[in-house]
């Protein structure tokens, strides 16, 4: 890259384009919360927050000029612009070089090579977290957005009510038209949009503009330097700040087209950002993987408790005996100890980490060691859900538990875990991918993995006999939501179980029971042939 700056603060500009009223906070605004929005700003700080204004650019020259021109005075912020060339091929970087009339110190760079759309973006955003900005703008260099919306935009960053902010052109849908939208671009965006949305779960009212603003602190949450180098970029993140939680405010802007050159394939970019709306939402449900999109906000919301609707949680609590004694060998968070509870049930929870407040009885222990010192007791039911997958040693766990179930054969085992047998894995195999994700059935923390057949040998050829075998459907309510949707497809999904289970079961789950073990079989020999001869 070559590199210049500019320091001189000009305190005049001529502004070709006059904007009112539709950038202003107070005009209202949509608001898309995937988490909690920030608290408001208290007080005045000492340090005024930075601010970089990037603008973007490529075959620009005609216009970049101007829209240094137009950028005005944003009050009690630090402001910095980086002009940012994509190796245009004509005079942009030059003339923005020579671009002395700025109010802010501009900072002018090319690319040796060009990086595209999305690529160019990334630049600009790492070089606004390296110079430890706290915010950052991103404008064209065509001027087809106007830079004198930056203080109404910026207004909510300031005030620490979102993480990010988007101008859209469809707040005020009549006003895209008038201002020389395309009529085909307008229905494409609608339709787009909707479709996005419906996907998402989202409900921002433009996926599609291009002035955008950042807090730099969410940047740095999101792998946005995974993302595509082209158009899908600004999809792509949108995306991350969704599933990360990021609260995105939307604020209504004017549409400017002029006689700037388009450079996207409508049809080809149409596909790419529906199937990267696709894509997330069915990583969501642990089908696919990316680590693009791989920013949870928070990783317990990949442990809910699946107790409304068919799952391995309500299978195995219906299962239990009212009043049961019941061991919960890999309890989590404590979802099935607790209902075991409510139906009078005494739990012993055990895991790295236990709620006691969710079970009876408490045991910290990691089950990778085996069994915990369980001091006699017995149980009716041993509980055992999608555990055995994560285990170093899965038989060594079976081992111990046979040794101890052993000695008490009337216990039940319930167990479950993932069906790496499922139609859509054997389907990715097939086309070459073996793809591990943050949940589902290839969780990158499972160590093990299982078909039916493979879980009941593993218990059969240790000393256990199976009493029932069931496959459950996917988790689609975790999915899609508790929606009518859901409940078609688990219905839908439970009738190919009942015609092939081990290719459409999601998971497994059998009960077993252990065999006496020869110690107790001997005791028991004993005491009977001591019964018979006092009986004689």
């Amino acid at each position: 890259m070559t590199e210049r700056t500019s320091e001189k603060r000009a305190k005049t500009r001529a502004s070709s384009t006059r904007v009112t009223g539709h950038g202003e906070s107070g005009a209202g605004g949509n608001v898309v919360a995937a988490g909690k929005p920030h608290a408001s700003k208290q007080g005045g700080d000492a340090q005024r927050p930075r601010l970089l204004i990037l603008i973007v650019a490529y075959n620009a020259e005609a216009s970049i000029t101007s829209v240094l021109d137009r950028i005005p005075e944003i009050p009690d912020v630090e402001v910095e612009v980086l002009v940012l060339d994509d190796a245009s091929q004509d005079e942009t970087f030059s003339t923005a070089d020579r671009y002395q009339s700025c109010r802010y110190p501009v900072v002018v760079m090319t690319n040796g090579k060009n990086q595209g759309y999305g690529g160019n973006q990334k630049i600009g955003y790492h070089y606004a977290i390296e110079r430890g900005m706290d915010f950052v703008a991103l404008v064209h260099g065509d001027g087809q957005y106007a830079p004198e919306l930056l203080p109404q935009l910026l207004t909510p960053l300031k005030d620490k009510e979102c993480d990010a902010v988007f101008g859209s052109r469809m707040m005020v849908k009549k006003d895209a038209l008038k201002g020389g939208m395309p009529l085909y671009k307008f229905i494409g965006n609608q339709i787009l949009s909707r479709a996005q949305n419906s996907i998402l779960g989202s409900g921002l009212t433009e996926f599609h503009s291009g002035y955008r603003l950042y807090s730099t602190a969410v940047l740095r949450k999101i792998p946005f330097g995974l993302n595509a180098d082209d158009f899908s970029f600004d999809t792509e993140i949108i995306i991350q700040l969704l599933e990360s939680g990021a609260t995105i405010r939307e604020l209504p802007i004017p549409t400017h087209y002029g006689d700037e050159v388009c450079h996207v394939n409508g049809t080809l970019y149409a596909l790419q950002v529906i199937k990267a709306s696709i894509m997330a939402r069915i990583q969501r449900a642990g089908l696919f993987y990316n680590p693009r999109f791989d920013v949870q906000r928070d990783r317990s919301d990949l442990y809910k408790p699946k107790l409304n609707f068919d799952s391995p949680h309500t299978k195995a609590v219906n299962a239990v005996a009212p009043g049961a004694r019941v061991l919960d060998l890999g309890c989590g968070r404590g979802h099935i100890s607790q209902a075991l509870r409510d139906k009078g049930c005494h739990v012993v929870g055990v895991d790295f980490q236990v709620d006691p407040t969710r079970c009876d009885e408490a045991i910290e222990h990691d089950l990778n060691k085996g069994l915990p010192a369980l001091d006699g007791r017995s149980f009716d039911y041993v509980v055992m859900l999608d555990v055995i997958e994560h285990m170093n040693r899965p038989e060594a766990l079976v081992d111990d538990l046979k040794a101890f179930l052993g000695q008490h054969p009337e216990t039940r085992l319930i167990v479950s875990t993932g069906n790496i047998a499922f139609a859509p894995v054997r389907l990715s195999l097939l086309l070459g991918s073996f793809n591990y994700g943050s949940r589902g059935i290839l969780d990158m923390t499972h160590t093990r993995l299982f078909t039916e057949k493979t879980l009941k040998r593993l218990f059969q050829d240790r000393g256990f006999d199976i009493d029932w075998t069931d496959g459950l459907p996917a988790p689609f309510p975790l999915a899609v939501g508790d929606t009518a949707l859901a409940r078609f497809l688990l219905k839908f999904n439970r009738l190919l179980i009942k015609i092939w289970r081990s290719a459409f079961a999601y998971q497994i789950m059998i009960q077993c029971k252990p065999r006496p073990s020869l110690a107790w079989l001997l005791e028991r020999a004993r005491s009977t042939s001591a019964d018979r001869r006092n009986a004689a």
